[in-house]
């Protein structure tokens, strides 16, 4: 009897002992769960009041502690000093007699001139409108009885009577620059234009020449659309935009000497195929939107910088042994990147550079045929698999950037004017905008005059396509 109470007591005293031990473990996870828990709170905390404050969108968070010194560094760290040329176009002289006494306060020293030295001032002369008549000669046709008139190269219309007294291509040109490039609304250029040239000009008056000027760039604004089909290399990106109201989305597709932007009311296939085509057989620099691969000919290049990042967000909330896949992913990224500077100095034969892509391959491989437990790790397993064959072309194709960089570039503008405008109040006003920041993007790519080449599609007869802008571009 005794010993079978003793045998209950020791298995009792089992049993609590076990129960105690998974209690500290449910507690050591609890506690765990806790932590993590707060760590999320917290950064789902900083990213909604960092997203009220569109003041500073691109904050990095806080200073650091012991910052770098601002400007240049001093000494030999310094570089090679640039210095700005000597105008060889004098327009004014003046001469500036050395003072006989000194003017240092207390001082009044008599003053020895020694020699003269020269100081160029580059300014903007005063700038007064020029009004230009155009005296045209009209008639009647005896054939077709209908009204014909005269035109002048330098003319960007053939308007008489109502319509006699417009703006020139430059004041149109200008206006045009500064709401695509700097996201000027129509209300301050028209407040430029009184300030500085004494042009009293409407917000209705440039929206309506705006227009006009992008029905005439609308020839060159197809031509550079064939021209991103032609070319081997293009990076697409899209962002948010608005269109009366209603969501859309601006897209962006660019190589290094053409840009077309689209603004359409989706984010789909179809509004990539506009652009691209459906047939496109180049290389597509993308930063994972599914779209991208539904094109059947392309060769998708997905970007680093974009898995580099995903890498860095996961590994701010996992623990324990849910780190390893990302950084091990990550480390293999950066191996590539490496390999591609090695190979860009030239210190790695091309014969190098097929051998080790091909064990970053099987390094992958090995990564994404792992048995993940992790929910996190999974879904970007399964992103990685679908992308398996789109991670190291840059390493087989020249030319081909690692991250979708040019696009990214591309979109700056756009965003520029998005914050000033919130999008467009209309679909002509969406058209208009896109093909007049198509024309202007690809001009700063080619290094070409935006007025003079808006200059001239505003002074021709009926739209044509503008060479100069659609010329020098990639092909395959």
């Amino acid at each position: 009897m005794a010993d079978a109470q003793a045998d209950r007591i020791k298995e009792l005293e089992a049993a609590l002992a076990e129960r105690d031990r998974r209690i500290a473990e449910l507690e050591a996870a609890l506690a765990d769960r806790d932590r993590r828990l707060a760590e999320l709170e917290r950064l789902v905390e900083e990213l909604r009041r960092g997203g009220k404050r569109q003041a500073a969108p691109f904050s990095k968070g806080a200073p650091k502690s012991d910052p770098k010194r601002p400007g240049r560094k001093g000494g030999k760290a310094y570089g090679r000093q640039a210095l700005r040329p000597v105008p060889q176009k004098i327009d004014e002289r003046i001469e500036v007699t050395c003072p006989e006494r000194c003017d240092r306060q207390g001082c009044r020293g008599r003053v020895i001139p020694l020699g003269c030295a020269s100081q160029y001032q580059v300014d903007i002369p005063p700038v007064v409108p020029q009004v230009t008549e155009f005296v045209v000669g009209y008639g009647t046709c005896q054939r077709c009885h209908k009204t014909v008139q005269g035109r002048h190269p330098r003319q960007i219309s053939d308007a008489l009577g109502v319509g006699a007294v417009h703006f020139g291509p430059s004041v149109i040109a200008w206006a045009a620059a500064l709401k695509v490039v700097g996201g000027v609304s129509f209300e301050k250029t028209s407040t430029l234009l009184g300030e500085m040239l004494g042009l009293e000009v409407n917000r209705s008056t440039l929206c309506r020449a705006l227009k006009r000027l992008g029905r005439k760039a609308e020839p060159t604004y197809q031509g550079l659309i064939q021209n991103i089909r032609a070319s081997p290399v293009v990076y697409p990106d899209e962002t948010g935009w608005k269109v009366a109201g209603h969501s859309a989305w601006l897209w962006a597709f660019t190589n290094k000497t053409d840009t077309v932007y689209a603004i359409e009311r989706g984010r789909g296939y179809a509004e990539a195929a506009k652009v691209l085509g459906k047939n496109f057989a180049g290389i597509l620099g993308v930063d994972g939107w599914a779209p991208y691969r539904r094109f059947p000919k392309a060769t998708v290049q997905a970007c680093h910088a974009h898995l580099h990042r995903r890498c860095s967000e996961m590994l701010e909330t996992a623990t324990r042994g849910a780190v390893r896949f990302p950084r091990a992913i990550a480390a293999v990224l950066k191996t590539a990147l490496k390999l591609r500077d090695r190979r860009d100095q030239g210190t790695i034969t091309p014969h190098g550079v097929a051998v080790a892509t091909g064990r970053l391959k099987t390094r992958m491989q090995r990564l994404l045929s792992a048995r993940l437990t992790h929910p996190g790790n999974r879904r970007f397993a399964a992103h990685l698999k679908r992308y398996q064959n789109a991670l190291f072309v840059f390493l087989k194709r020249d030319g081909v950037e690692a991250t979708n960089w040019p696009a990214e570039q591309a979109i700056r503008p756009a965003v520029i004017n998005r914050k000033t405008s919130a999008g467009n109040r209309n679909c002509s006003g969406a058209r208009t905008l896109a093909v007049l920041m198509s024309v202007v993007r690809t001009c700063r790519q080619k290094r070409l005059q935006v007025a003079q080449v808006l200059t001239q599609i505003l002074r021709n007869p009926l739209p044509q396509p503008h060479h100069a802008v659609l010329g020098r571009s990639e092909s395959r």
